[in-house]
């Protein structure tokens, strides 16, 4: 089973190192980091760089694709090679995954359209506008698409399809051998319950980064 995990340049690397730790414990799993060329690929910020073994070219037919989110997804929406390798590789997975604004990446390449989808809460109202559903959910299956809320939910998505791919137990053993077990230390993981002024804040940073 190849469980493909794509890499672009300012990506987000939780988004994609966190479904990596949790899908490559799956049995008889061989992950694949894949991106536009072989070599490192810097992450969000530019300190941090992940080694991308193979490029689209390599990678014709993964059973399983996940697909991370991050700021440089804004320029990868418009027609291209990665768009036209989504689509062309979506046609043979088992799975195509998303988290974050890899979910917009999806949509935009048409393989959303209709369904039920969701992405980090900043990023919601461009959902609709590419044809998914949004859906307020960490993690939301619509039949083989299963998409992730922001960042840190890639996690909790990857253990949900680990147990639809493996069984629930090799998930559970997954996540006791991770010692996945969160308890944040504030409860402001959400706009709902963060203090508004945090929520505020992030918000305005979003704006003045759109302008």
């Amino acid at each position: 089973m190849q469980i493909a995990v794509l890499l672009f340049e300012r990506m987000t690397a939780l988004d994609a190192v966190g479904p990596y730790e949790v899908l490559s414990r799956l049995p008889g799993a061989e992950t694949v980091l894949v991106a536009e060329r072989p070599g490192p690929v810097r992450n969000e910020v530019g300190s941090l760089a992940l080694l991308a073994e193979a490029s689209l070219a390599d990678v014709t037919a993964p059973d399983v694709l996940v697909v991370p989110g991050g700021p440089g997804q804004a320029a990868l929406m418009d027609r291209g090679p990665l768009r036209d390798w989504l689509r062309a590789v979506d046609a043979r997975t088992s799975w195509t995954a998303s988290v974050c604004t890899g979910s917009l990446l999806l949509a935009a390449a048409g393989l959303l359209t209709g369904r039920r989808a969701t992405t980090r809460w900043l990023a919601a109202d461009r959902l609709a506008p590419l044809g998914a559903v949004p859906v307020d959910q960490r993690v939301v299956f619509d039949g083989k698409y299963v998409t992730a809320a922001g960042v840190s939910a890639g996690i909790d998505m990857a253990l949900a399809l680990a147990g639809r791919i493996a069984g629930e137990t090799t998930a559970q053993a997954i996540q006791l051998g991770h010692e996945y077990d969160p308890r944040p230390p504030y409860a402001a993981g959400s706009p709902a319950t963060a203090p508004p002024a945090v929520v505020a804040a992030l918000r305005d940073r979003r704006e003045a980064i759109l302008r």
